[in-house]
């Protein structure tokens, strides 16, 4: 399912932040967010915007985030955590305030787009990435608390969100090996991903029709918060494009382990009676994803949850049911 960056949501709660008169604590989908104080009463409609959303330069309505670039971070304002930004739905242009719906996505409308870090170098770029193999773009679970009623009792698995640039391998059917950033097909070349494609030779490793998905880490890579010697690669994901389907977890690591490959850390599986009872809470899994990467002092950035057999959620639209809650300590203190 595709991130709606920028969308139509309701106020459903709101309370005071202990000493501020201008400012109010809003509750919106599964986020905490800071708005004016009598701007919004519990029920209205209001845009949504998430994080990492880059408003336009030159919209009035745009003008008080300029000291801000534009773009949607995790704050804290006097002590709360502010994750995204309500705005009253009088900003949509034209007649678009009467006809908006809940949930109507108004991300070009407003002319946003999502931020991005720096493009790889031109010359690294071969051309888009390919179709037949689903981006890594997995969604917060904040946005999508309804997946947590389809996992209730499921067994699932718990890994780690490494810190580190994501990374796409595929070999086709027909036609050489594909290495990909997370929106490019890359030229073949000394740059990080095609070095990695070299060190556990995927062009020959890989499957034809297989595509695996991964994280790279190591030195030179983001802040190297895992503290590695040298790159390296840790798979999370394997989609089989000859049927269109996601391996599942059992699937994932026996292929890993056949073709020399390192999966992420596994940090929990939980099976049985223990995922009868297992707590969904949002305040849980925000617990989950705190903590550091074993062996340094850097926090990890979060975790990511799926079932343990693979299948679509009708929350996601009936993308795979699969979500990634972030470490409000990383977002607050080391997001780049």
């Amino acid at each position: 399912m595709e991130r709606k960056l920028v969308s139509i949501q309701r106020i459903d709660h709101l309370e005071p932040i202990a000493g501020a008169d201008n400012i109010v604590k809003a509750r919106v989908m599964g986020w905490d967010v800071v708005v004016k104080k009598g701007e919004f009463s519990p029920g209205d409609a209001c845009v949504f915007f998430e994080i990492d959303s880059l408003l336009p330069d030159g919209a009035p309505w745009a003008e008080f985030m300029r000291p801000r670039g534009f773009r949607v971070k995790t704050a804290r304002l006097r002590g709360v955590l502010s994750q995204g930004l309500a705005l009253p739905t009088s900003i949509l242009p034209g007649a678009a305030p009467v006809t908006a719906q809940l949930g109507m996505d108004v991300r070009d409308l407003l002319g946003v787009v999502k931020f991005e870090p720096a493009l790889p170098d031109g010359r690294d770029v071969l051309g888009p990435f390919p179709g037949q193999v689903p981006k890594t773009d997995e969604i917060r679970l904040q946005s999508a608390l309804g997946v947590l009623d389809e996992l209730r009792g499921e067994d699932l698995f718990v890994t780690t969100k490494l810190d580190g640039t994501s990374a796409t391998f595929f070999r086709p059917l027909e036609g050489e090996l594909m290495a990909c950033s997370r929106n490019w097909a890359l030229r073949k070349g000394d740059n990080a991903v095609w070095r990695m494609a070299t060190k556990y030779g995927l062009d020959t490793v890989l499957p034809p029709g297989f595509a695996i998905q991964g994280e790279l880490c190591g030195p030179g890579i983001q802040k190297n918060r895992l503290g590695l010697t040298e790159p390296d690669l840790f798979v999370f994901s394997v989609h089989d494009t000859r049927t269109g389907r996601f391996l599942g977890h059992a699937e994932l690591v026996t292929f890993c382990a056949e073709h020399g490959l390192r999966t992420v850390p596994v940090e929990q599986v939980v099976t049985g009676e223990a995922a009868q009872a297992f707590d969904h809470g949002l305040e849980h899994y925000l617990k989950l994803a705190q903590g550091f990467y074993p062996g340094t002092k850097n926090r990890k950035e979060g975790i990511v949850v799926r079932p343990l057999v693979e299948r679509p959620s009708p929350t996601l639209g009936g993308s795979r049911l699969s979500f990634k809650v972030i470490n409000n300590d990383f977002l607050l203190k080391d997001e780049d």
